[in-house]
């Protein structure tokens, strides 16, 4: 903090006043210890998320604090609901004016930590640059002819006509998107296609003569109505069709040609039925020729064999006989 000192004479105006002695009084802590890129939204006029980056000296278990106070608050109070993601800190608290008054009050922010060598950050900020509405919610859409009515939820934080409203929309099968501007919370889109699908979302932002913020809402989930033929399904027919066709064919012929030959068996041709019948009995005469002067060699010698042994057996015997007696 800097303060300026000079002294005047009480009832004398014809006199100067002495020159400006200047003096600073050095805030508690080490340099770049305090909290940096402060940053605040107020959220549909009912509670305010504060974040932070802590500073490039300060140590990482540095427990920052939150208080704020305003203009009709009796004592400032404290944050209690801390969250630290990736280095970032993030602080929620309710806040909310009286719906009485015109005017919002500047809100104080001080962010310290409870150790002397951190240094404390000091802030004022002007809660009418930082109200964000919330996100449109329950979107409808109805097709009735050639229209597409469309509707959502209002914010009941807000006063009367201090939002609008911007609803985009677009044709699937274009690629360009469309947006309208309305201060109700319903709207309608003449002359659309029937044969195609449309998918809308809506967000909401403060009025410029209500508040001075340049933040929106986020935009709704989208919602969809009407029927779009997919092209990659018309791809998929178009060579399946054609497939399953040929596929189909080709079975039916060959059933076909089955059924035929079970249906209407082919005729004989005589001339192959002589030739065959001929045909096996030259081969059955010529193998009987050919067997017949074989077997009667064979039975021939066996004849030959038997005899032999009748003729020799016989002498044998006489002899034996003889010298017997």
């Amino acid at each position: 903090m800097r303060f300026k000192v000079r002294s005047e004479c009480k009832y004398d105006n014809t006199s100067k006043p002495s020159r400006w002695v200047e003096t600073s009084l050095l805030p508690k802590g080490i340099p770049g210890t305090a909290a940096v890129d402060l940053s605040c939204v107020w959220h549909d006029l009912q509670y305010m998320v504060c974040t932070w980056r802590p500073g490039e000296n300060a140590s990482s278990d540095t427990n920052y604090t939150l208080f704020y106070w305003f203009d009709g608050l009796k004592n400032h109070r404290k944050c209690s609901n801390y969250s630290k993601h990736q280095g970032i800190f993030e602080c929620v608290f309710n806040l909310s004016f009286p719906k009485v008054i015109n005017t919002y009050p500047a809100i104080s922010i001080l962010i310290r930590d409870d150790s002397e060598e951190i240094r404390p950050l000091c802030a004022s900020k002007n809660p009418t640059t930082l109200v964000k509405p919330a996100t449109p919610r329950r979107v409808t859409l109805s097709k009735i002819n050639d229209e597409i009515y469309v509707e959502w939820s209002a914010s009941e934080s807000f006063p009367g006509n201090c939002l609008f409203y911007e609803v985009e929309y677009h044709n699937d099968d274009l690629d360009t998107a469309q947006i309208i501007k309305v201060e109700n919370n319903f709207t309608s889109v003449p002359g659309i296609d029937p044969k195609s699908k449309y998918t809308f979302k809506v967000r909401a932002k403060p009025k410029p003569e209500c508040y001075s913020s340049k933040f929106c809402s986020d935009w709704s989930e989208e919602k969809s109505i009407g029927e779009k033929t997919d092209s990659a399904f018309h791809f998929v027919l178009i060579i399946a069709i054609p497939l399953i066709v040929a596929i189909s064919m080709i079975i039916l012929l060959v059933y076909l040609k089955r059924l035929k030959i079970l249906i209407l068996p082919p005729v004989p041709d005589p001339r192959e039925i002589l030739k065959r019948m001929f045909g096996e009995q030259n081969e059955d005469s010529q193998s009987c020729a050919k067997d017949d002067p074989v077997n009667a060699y064979d039975r021939l010698i066996k004849e030959e064999e038997i005899h032999s042994l009748v003729l020799t057996e016989t002498p044998e015997c006489i002899t034996s006989e003889k010298e017997n007696r």
